[in-house]
């Protein structure tokens, strides 16, 4: 038990440290309660896995609208769309009754 919590932490602690110096304070938020769901065992292994991934790919979104120095309006729309589909999930997986335990 405390071996996959202590390698869970691991992996988010990489993953969490190698995010843009630049991240807004929903997406800080998100990396935060996706951090406390893995310490509180309310998030499984797999929906761990699952949730980094999407702040993953949101990440991969807002570094690919400012590649052309523009962000604009349909990009910034769509980033803020998969930002509170993430929460909305993040709070799903927190709260379907299953665990690490």
């Amino acid at each position: 038990m405390k071996a996959t919590v202590l390698a869970a932490a691991v992996v988010l602690g990489a993953f969490f440290t190698s995010a843009t110096a630049q991240v807004k304070p929903s997406t800080k938020s998100q990396h935060h309660r996706i951090k406390q769901g893995v310490k509180s065992g309310e998030l499984t292994k797999a929906e761990t896995k699952n949730l980094v991934k999407d702040q993953r790919e949101i990440r991969q979104d807002v570094k690919a609208a400012k590649a052309d120095g523009t962000v604009t309006g349909a990009e910034r729309k769509d980033i803020r769309q998969d930002k509170r589909q993430a929460s909305r999930k993040i709070y799903r997986k927190k709260h379907n009754k299953r665990d690490r335990n």
